[in-house]
């Protein structure tokens, strides 16, 4: 199914394993990264700094840093999820950490940023980036698992501006904002904090 706008959604439903592939076309260094927060309540960040595992909690696992150079061509990077029972919402997000840094935006518009979400059964949802604004970070899907009748994919697409990156907290506030023009922040240490 293909979810290009921002809004539609699909049912994920069961599954053994899930697929998330980002894949884009400039030569930028993109890194896929989903932040999660559990039933009870505790967040988290899987990224190239914090992998993840399969077998364990959070049962989801980043393949490693493969946009790495800044190379034009058909670049990706790889998430695999085995389990949901815990998690309540995963973003799935994709951040240009040099832009990051110094706080300028990304090229997600001209680098066709796009998510496939593949189950064990080869069912598959197409999901676009679908924002023209600015920014260096972009939360470009949702699975929202708080309905008892199964979790769904939401295209949530959405950007912001971070100049320096350290906390959990800043990535939280771009998914939970309402207006992704007005995203900017600054790096300020909270809680919890994690090495990028």
């Amino acid at each position: 199914m293909e979810l290009k706008q921002k809004g539609t959604e699909a049912n994920v439903g069961s599954f053994k394993q899930l697929m998330v592939t980002m894949k884009w076309t400039t030569a930028a260094d993109f890194d896929l990264a989903a932040a999660y927060e559990t039933k009870a309540g505790k967040q988290g960040l899987v990224y190239f700094g914090e992998l993840g595992n399969l077998n364990a909690f959070p049962f989801m696992q980043l393949s490693g840093d493969e946009g790495i150079g800044d190379k034009d061509g058909d670049n990706e990077e790889v998430m695999r999820i085995t389990k949901l029972d815990e998690m309540k919402y995963v973003w799935i997000m994709c951040w240009d950490y040099g832009k990051i840094q110094n706080g300028a935006p990304a090229r997600f518009k001209e680098s066709d940023v796009s998510l496939s979400v593949m189950d064990d059964r080869g069912t598959t949802h197409n999901v676009t980036l679908d924002t023209g604004s600015l920014g260096n970070v972009a939360l470009i899907a949702t699975i929202d698992n708080t309905n008892a009748i199964g979790a769904k994919l939401i295209n949530d697409s959405k950007a912001g501006t971070l100049k320096g990156i350290k906390t959990l907290q800043q990535l939280l506030d771009i998914i939970q904002s309402e207006d992704e023009d007005m995203i900017e922040s600054e790096s300020a240490p909270t809680i919890p904090e994690f090495k990028l």
